[in-house]
């Protein structure tokens, strides 16, 4: 076993009628179940966030949704709340077969720091942990499917990449935000990496 497919936040506030909706986000279910039936192994990872998260626009007086804000580690971008720790909309898509996962990684739980990716927050330092799981279990090939292409799944693919794995994105299976060019910036950016964007195989 040298291959795990990563399936990135298919929670229920990332597709329609959640807080934080990906366009179409729910039509990639029924694709990324018939994968995770295939796949060697399956790592799940979820947004969990505790409330009043910095992240938050409404942490930030006179700030909004999709403002941007300055961090200790960078610029960052306030979303709607979202993926509150226990909550509904935290919860993965009630379609996805959740049984299937080897492993489920909760990212974004420390109050002070976002995580888009699932290998680090996003100061870029602070591990989850993910990397050294894969790496004992013998894994170097990754596959990656999940919301939103152009932020979380993008950050992992790269991290991961840059970290020495394989690493595919199941493009057909991922739904993005594009948000002021974010998608083609992120397609760039994966690319520039060795990041394979592929579409299809069932």
């Amino acid at each position: 076993m040298t291959q795990a497919l990563i399936v990135i936040d298919l929670q229920k506030d990332f597709c329609p009628g959640g807080a934080l909706a990906v366009p179409d986000g729910d039509s990639i279910v029924g694709g990324v179940n018939a994968l995770m039936a295939k796949a060697e192994a399956v790592i799940l990872t979820q947004d969990w966030h505790p409330a009043g998260h910095s992240s938050f626009a409404s942490s930030h007086a006179e700030k909004a949704p999709y403002d941007l804000t300055d961090m200790p580690y960078g610029p960052q971008v306030l979303w709607p709340d979202h993926c509150i720790q226990g909550s509904l909309g935290a919860q993965f898509h009630p379609e996805l077969q959740v049984d299937r996962a080897d492993l489920i990684i909760r990212k974004g739980y420390n109050p002070g720091i976002d995580s888009y990716s699932a290998f680090f927050e996003n100061d870029q330092v602070t591990p989850t942990g993910l990397e050294g799981y894969l790496r004992t279990r013998g894994i170097e090939r990754l596959v990656m499917a999940g919301l939103a292409l152009d932020f979380c799944v993008n950050f992992s693919a790269v991290d991961a990449a840059k970290l020495g794995f394989t690493v595919t994105v199941r493009e057909d299976l991922c739904r993005a935000i594009d948000l002021d060019g974010s998608l083609a910036a992120a397609r760039d950016g994966m690319g520039a990496t060795g990041v394979r964007l592929e579409t299809g195989h069932g």
